[in-house]
């Protein structure tokens, strides 16, 4: 092979890298992995959680015009679609404008230029990843109650064996899954008690669950880390317009200078002539 072609090659390639702009890269493998997470896990427990309900409490899914908890959980299963098909549209918008922000920097002076809509484009996303941020915060906060539920259950389900001779139960109604006046109760020393205790689904729905809350977090993080690039990217783009503007100026005062200077240079030659 040519050394020279494969010299050629490898500048080319060493260019492409160098203009990957890495930390939305990161953020966006960031926000991804927690986006999956958080959607996967959380359909898997809330399926779970409505097996649990039907098999061990004896929960019966409403008409069809009532709100109850199954409703509910597919109400949430439609957000958590919206959701995965929302963030995943969202990293692609924010990947694209770190690329053209990094762009606008590196060729300052060539073809590609700063404008002022591509400011304003980046103070947008700033401001919605920002709202998107507290957005997941709350959705952290949310995950986190089902995690606290199944953590009781599975603490009850531990220390059977310790606690003899006393009987507690698992009642929805303390977490408003069903309504006051239905009875639901699963007590220590039943048998429903037990199966549920060794099944597979309520170990698998508190685990799923706790992966959840950790994809919420992760989103959290990878929108942090996404407004940290913006905002740096912004700065940089603001100050890089502001030097663009000295340099342009600075160039028709010289070319003014030198036209003066031709000006005069003519005017003496005519003199003299």
């Amino acid at each position: 092979p040519d050394p020279c072609a494969m010299c050629g090659c490898l500048e080319c390639c060493i260019k492409c890298l160098g203009g990957i702009p890495y930390p939305s890269l990161i953020a966006t493998i960031l926000l991804y992995a927690g986006v999956a997470l958080f959607c996967g896990c959380g359909h898997e427990a809330l399926s779970g959680t409505v097996t649990i309900l039907q098999n061990y409490f004896e929960v019966v899914r409403g008409p069809v015009d009532s709100l109850d908890v199954f409703t509910m959980i597919d109400i949430i299963k439609y957000v958590i679609y919206g959701i995965a098909s929302a963030f995943f549209v969202y990293g692609i918008l924010l990947m694209v404008e770190g690329f053209f922000t990094s762009g606008a920097i590196k060729d300052l002076y060539g073809d590609f230029k700063i404008t002022t809509c591509g400011r304003c484009v980046s103070a947008w996303f700033i401001m919605l990843t920002y709202i998107f941020m507290l957005a997941w915060l709350g959705v952290t906060a949310f995950t986190s109650l089902p995690v606290f539920i199944y953590f009781n259950i599975w603490t009850i389900c531990q220390n059977t064996t310790i606690l003899e001779g006393v009987t507690l139960c698992l009642d929805p109604r303390q977490y408003g899954i069903v309504p006051i006046g239905e009875g639901k109760t699963v007590c220590t020393g039943s048998d429903k008690f037990y199966k549920m205790c060794e099944s597979n689904e309520l170990d698998m729905t508190f685990h799923l669950f706790v992966c959840s809350l950790a994809g919420a977090g992760a989103a959290v993080v990878a929108m942090i880390h996404y407004l940290m690039v913006l905002s740096a990217n912004w700065a940089y783009v603001k100050d890089a317009c502001r030097m663009q503007k000295y340099e342009d100026t600075k160039s028709k005062e010289e070319q003014e200078l030198h036209d003066i200077h031709s000006t005069r240079s003519k005017e003496r030659l005519n003199a003299y002539t």
